[in-house]
């Protein structure tokens, strides 16, 4: 006799973690506690202070995190690893090393991330370039406006670096109001001038969560046309955007975790189910078709981001997926439940 009230098993494509900062998290260690911060310049000071204060390597701590991530069904992941005159490319290293001990189980690319500055800290582009030889996949930056001050000589030292080195882009830009929309349009532009279209992400992007500035509209269409990625992560207090404008746009946006228990925040849990749920909570999401975006968008839009052709071109007859203990994807994101089986390329992960 058949149980009927067995609960169903949904197959579903793999997650992709968009936006995350393994170097960071103390993920595995002992209780963090966080000392309060205003600025973006005050965060960045906690951060510094932390990293200096780890006991447990860069490795250690990334790795950690890389297998909880995995239990919970991430198969991709997009790392912004510290570069900088002061931490060299050890960072770099570590959630390189850390990487290649999960193996193929979990894609992850590097950013070589300019946290504390890239012209206002001097010996950090030169380390930027030796990151790119040191394990680092792409090029980052970090708000060439407000941090930096130096707008267009920020963006001609990255998109330098990446021309020469061949590589894709990914910049942080917290700065809202139209000052953040102004150096969204000046990354668009140079991304359609040097034919990079889909090449080149915009991480948090939240002047582009006010729908109300007065170049908001025009600078929508031109990320569009730049094909500029978003990477949204939702967390805390943090601007979210408006998912049918960009829908209707035609801008794409993927989602990340950002920090996991680090010094920036004290929350953060390596699940992209519950990364999904939050934005879903965060932009109001009421019907099954809402929280169905949600979980597109913590995966497949991500494996458009990264290139991951199992989970883009993911079917139920897939020899990569997750299944779950739900009815469908819109009772998965409310409900948050780890994944039953994690599966990639026939193999049973967990």
């Amino acid at each position: 006799m058949t149980d009927s009230t067995a609960q169903p098993t949904l197959r579903t494509p793999g997650l992709v973690d968009a936006h995350i900062h393994p170097d960071k998290t103390s993920w595995g260690q002992a209780w963090q506690s966080r000392r309060p911060a205003s600025t973006l310049v005050e965060l960045i000071d906690n951060d510094r202070t932390a990293q200096a204060g780890y006991v447990g390597s860069v490795e250690e701590r990334a790795f950690a995190l890389f297998s909880h991530a995995l239990d919970n069904g991430t198969l991709g992941m997009r790392a912004h690893v510290d570069v900088s005159s002061e931490l060299g490319t050890r960072n770099v290293e570590g959630v390189r090393a850390a990487a290649e001990r999960i193996g193929g189980d979990l894609t992850v690319q590097i950013v070589a991330f300019p946290q504390f500055g890239l012209l206002r800290n001097p010996g950090t582009f030169e380390t930027m370039a030796a990151a790119l030889d040191a394990g680092a996949d792409l090029v980052g930056g970090i708000d060439p406006g407000g941090l930096e001050g130096d707008l267009h000589g920020h963006l001609d030292a990255i998109f330098g670096l990446a021309d020469r080195a061949g590589r894709d882009l990914d910049i942080h830009l917290h700065d809202g109001g139209e000052g953040g929309l102004a150096q969204i349009r000046e990354v668009a532009r140079r991304t359609i001038a040097g034919g990079r279209q889909g090449r080149v992400t915009i991480g948090h992007a939240f002047a582009l969560c006010d729908a109300h500035l007065p170049s908001f509209g025009q600078t929508l269409e031109l990320v569009a046309e730049a094909g500029l990625w978003v990477a949204t992560c939702a967390l805390g207090t943090d601007p979210v955007p408006d998912l049918d404008l960009f829908e209707r746009h035609g801008v794409r946006l993927a989602a990340g975790s950002d920090g996991v228990r680090d010094a920036w925040s004290p929350f953060g849990t390596g699940s992209m189910v519950d990364r999904a749920h939050l934005l879903a909570y965060r932009t109001g999401a009421m019907t099954d078709a809402e929280l169905e975006r949600t979980f597109h968008i913590a995966s497949v839009s991500g494996g458009e981001m990264m290139g991951l052709a199992s989970i883009t071109e993911w079917d139920e007859r897939s020899d990569t997926r997750l299944e779950f203990a739900a009815e469908n994807l819109a009772q998965l994101v409310v409900d948050r439940p780890a994944p039953l089986r994690v599966l990639r390329d026939g193999r049973v992960l967990r």
